[in-house]
């Protein structure tokens, strides 16, 4: 897992560091810009005989730009310090380093040049250059962006360089990835230590560009996780996570799922979620419905066995099935229930009263979530493992909070609304996040926009039942089901393009992906 850290638990670890190991700040700047140098030239090769414009603020994140400046030009590049402050202004660590800067620019005015209290008013004295270092803000700025600011940050989005942050890209909230009016977009970030939330969340993710952790001598084992920690979901944890197949598997031991899904008009969430679970790797599956969509539902799929369920007027799965329903439920290892159940209010009323029963895992989507809006205690009564998993609206519905609030802090709600909901949650979306009643987070790193298509969150219902079918636990199943939902969207978009992306394809490419990731 990598572990991801807040604005504040990073200026933590930095005075750890400091007061508590006796490192000096001066070290663990130096360090910083020279780790910055030295990844950027991985990426773009040697930079000797470039132009580098470094655009610096007055703080710590403009202290490691002056140290970036001075490496660059012992490299052999043309640097051009701009900074958006007077040289009084700059303190601290980050005055030592501008001196040693000042007094290079003076010994050699052709490699560095020190442009103090840009205002970019007027054109910057840096033309056409080929890279940029944004070295504005650090991981501590939130908020809106203004003055010399806001202006240095329009000419950097607007030049056809290549584009470097130090630590996070200006203008982003390193928290929660929440850029309120501006921010640089950069092709390459290099942070300091720990990659940081706004890295991955918000609209962090789009002015980020390739991120890129450097090791700047803080002592690792301030890093040891505990409760409330962030994790990025990478391959090699769900490759670890799971399930070993025994040489004596038979379809009984590797996952029994009982999908209870599907009305008159809404045939094909059912269908997705239950081939979904097959396609995982779960042994058997039986798929519940109303009677009417039986012999349609029967033609539709071959591996599962379909049951018809008694219904209402309005062709949802009325009362009168509830017996029916249990002997499945007894049956199985795991219950998938909601894809396509409809708003009927007998139906959902089904729901509430099969809720508390059910002495086993159970994955709870779409209507069976709109149920549970209107009612939590059959949730809180349960004494098995329950996972969620809401889009930003039904979450909004169930804990009763703003769905812009939660699209903005989806993090922290994540981890929320699981504690309160003490149920494993996934709130899917961009990124989705994966929260647990203990206070975790597990933020993934697969998918792309084309898989904002129906019928998405009905396959990854099915990934998550079926994984939980086959012995993993509930945080496991959830965080790995949404990687491994991710890459199948993923390797859809490489062959159908994001915009051709049916939910329909993420189905059929998750062979596709258990191969990548087993392999």
């Amino acid at each position: 897992m990598q572990l991801l850290s807040t604005a504040s638990e990073m200026q933590v670890f930095d005075r750890l560091a400091i007061n508590k190991f006796r490192i000096p700040g001066l070290t663990l700047m130096e360090n910083a810009g020279r780790a910055f140098v030295d990844e950027l030239q991985q990426r773009v090769g040697s930079v000797s005989g470039k132009n580098v414009a470094v655009v610096c603020g007055k703080g710590n994140n403009g202290g490691d730009g002056f140290v970036i400046a001075r490496h660059l030009a012992n490299r052999g590049a043309t640097v051009r310090v701009l900074a958006l402050c007077s040289k009084r202004e700059v303190k601290g660590d980050a005055k030592a380093n501008l001196v040693i800067l000042l007094k290079m620019c003076a010994a050699s005015d052709q490699s560095i040049v020190f442009h103090e209290s840009m205002t970019f008013e007027k054109r910057p004295p840096v033309r056409a250059p080929d890279i940029i270092v944004d070295a504005v803000f650090g991981t501590g700025f939130s908020g809106s962006v203004h003055g010399a600011a806001e202006r240095a940050i329009r000419w950097m989005n607007g030049q056809h360089s290549f584009v470097a942050a130090v630590d996070i890209a200006s203008g982003v909230s390193a928290t929660t990835g929440i850029v309120e009016n501006l921010a640089v977009r950069a092709d390459l970030t290099v942070t300091m230590g720990l990659a940081k939330i706004g890295h991955y969340a918000g609209a962090g993710r789009e002015h980020s560009g390739d991120v890129v952790v450097a090791e700047i001598s803080i002592p690792q084992l301030l890093f040891k996780p505990q409760r409330g920690n962030v994790f990025r979901v990478l391959g090699e944890d769900v490759t670890r996570a799971m399930p070993h197949r025994p040489l004596t598997a038979h379809k009984h031991s590797v996952g029994k799922i009982f999908v209870l899904a599907g009305s008159r008009n809404l045939t094909g969430a059912p269908t997705m979620c239950a081939q979904s679970a097959m396609r995982v790797g779960a042994g058997t599956v039986i798929l519940g419905v109303p009677k009417s969509i039986y012999s349609t539902l029967v033609r539709k799929v071959t591996e599962v066995m379909v049951t018809p369920l008694e219904e209402t007027s309005e062709g949802s799965i009325s009362h009168a099935a509830l017996d029916q329903i249990k002997q499945k439920v007894e049956w199985s290892d795991v219950v998938a229930l909601g894809p396509g159940l409809s708003m009927n209010r007998e139906t959902l009323q089904v729901i509430l009263e099969l809720l508390p029963s059910i002495d086993k895992p159970v994955v709870v989507d779409a209507d069976g979530l709109n149920a549970l809006a209107a009612n939590l205690s059959p949730l809180k009564r349960r004494k098995h493992a329950t996972i969620l998993t809401p889009h930003v609206g039904e979450l909004s519905r169930l804990v009763k909070k703003d769905g812009k609030r939660i699209e903005l802090f989806r993090v922290e709600v994540a981890q929320n609304a699981a504690r309160q909901l003490k149920s494993v949650l996934v709130l899917k979306g961009s990124p989705t996040v994966t929260g647990t009643p203990a206070g975790l987070a597990f933020v993934n790193s697969t998918g792309n926009p084309g898989m904002a298509t129906a019928g998405a969150g009905d396959v990854l219902t099915g990934v998550i039942a079926g994984l939980l079918g086959q012995g993993m636990g509930p945080v496991e199943a959830a965080y790995a089901g949404v990687y491994i939902h991710g890459v199948a969207g993923d390797i859809g978009a490489k062959r159908y393009g994001q915009r051709s992306l049916m939910a329909m394809d993420i189905l059929h490419h998750i062979s596709d992906a258990l191969k990548l990731i087993e392999d």
